[in-house]
């Protein structure tokens, strides 16, 4: 019969339990990194699960004849045409093509559509891209909880409103939770678009990914970002358009 030497009992015996131990850590650890990642960063576009706005009243876009080879504008909203956003001044944005006109109008509705919250009209530029509009401090600030109605449209005609293209969409401002706002307060210029796209918070995605495009033009990660983040919600074949500076309100009324 041949004898075991006692290191060798140890060895047999002491591994099964190191193997067990050597497993625990590794899932303890493999849950402290998925805790880790409740913001993981990610520029993919995570629609929040709400329901869909009202139907368009008059469809969604139409051309016009003042717009370049009769291209159509472009609204930078999710599919379901809802934005949420946590600011009472969100910023929206459209892809515009060239235009013969240099004048848009923009009207927020609250109400199903029955009450007048803000309007205005700005200056368009003279070239096509992406463009933007902030609900300036001196209008009314979006109530939480409450869904307002938006429509752009360029003035081709004024005499006639059937040949002015227009888009729409729906606004719906919210409060954070907990767990949000803490991520927000932590987090840099770098980690706020992934947060707030992992949060479904349109407004603010796409407001701090534009901040970042045009504070770091040749950062290769914040172009991946940028793609990626377009690609998401399939507005792809926008994604390499310019941003340009505008629009300001020259005249407003709010209730």
């Amino acid at each position: 019969m041949k004898w075991i030497k006692p290191s060798q009992y140890f060895l047999v015996f002491s591994l099964p339990l190191y193997l067990n131990f050597v497993q625990l850590a590794l899932t303890a650890q493999a849950q402290l990194s998925q805790q880790n990642k409740t913001w993981q960063i990610s520029q993919t576009f995570k629609p929040p699960k709400r329901g869909a706005p009202p139907a368009s009243a008059g469809g969604s876009t139409r051309g016009g004849s003042c717009l370049a080879d009769k291209k159509l504008i472009t609204p930078l909203i999710p599919p379901n045409k809802l934005g949420l956003t946590l600011s009472q001044h969100p910023t929206f944005f459209w892809h515009l093509p060239e235009s013969s006109v240099k004048t848009a109008k923009f009207l927020l509705l609250t109400d199903d559509d029955r009450t007048e919250f803000y309007t205005t009209s700005f200056t368009l530029p003279n070239r096509s891209g992406i463009v933007s509009f902030k609900l300036p401090d001196s209008a009314p600030a979006l109530a939480i909880g409450k869904t307002y109605h938006w429509y752009f449209t360029i003035l081709c005609d004024a005499q006639d409103s059937s040949e002015n293209p227009i888009v729409d969409g729906w606004v719906e401002r919210i409060q954070p939770e907990l767990p949000l706002s803490q991520a927000l307060a932590k987090a840099n210029l770098q980690n706020l678009p992934s947060i707030y796209a992992e949060a479904g918070i349109w407004h603010e995605a796409l407001t701090t990914l534009v901040q970042l495009r045009r504070s770091e033009p040749n950062n290769l990660k914040v172009r991946i970002d940028w793609r990626q983040f377009f690609k998401s919600v399939g507005l792809s074949a926008i994604a390499p358009s310019p941003v340009i500076n505008c629009c300001t309100s020259k005249n407003s009324s709010s209730n």
